[in-house]
């Protein structure tokens, strides 16, 4: 059995970024991926990555903030998704 996704979005804003966040259900938990999740959250301008989440294979879940990189602890799906619209709004200054 495949990873089944589950949630799509894309937005392009008016300013010309991007916001596209992607979630699959895997067919079962791994020790990398006790959550059952694989997911990526980007939000990018001008073809660069200002803000993304994501749990690529060999790296566990993670955040990447400008040029930054360090790990994230998944709590909740709906936890992750605020963090990261939180993210988001404080670096376009929506706060």
């Amino acid at each position: 059995m495949k990873a089944k996704r589950v949630f799509y979005d894309k937005q392009g804003l008016p300013d010309g970024a991007i916001i596209e966040m992607v979630i699959w259900q895997l067919p079962k938990a791994s020790a990398e991926r006790q959550h059952g999740l694989k997911y990526s959250l980007f939000y990018g301008k001008d073809g660069k990555r200002l803000i993304g989440y994501d749990n690529e294979r060999g790296k566990g879940d993670h955040r990447h903030y400008g040029d930054d990189e360090e790990s994230y602890v998944f709590e909740t799906l709906e936890k992750l998704i605020s963090d990261f619209i939180n993210d988001v709004n404080a670096l376009r200054g929506e706060t």
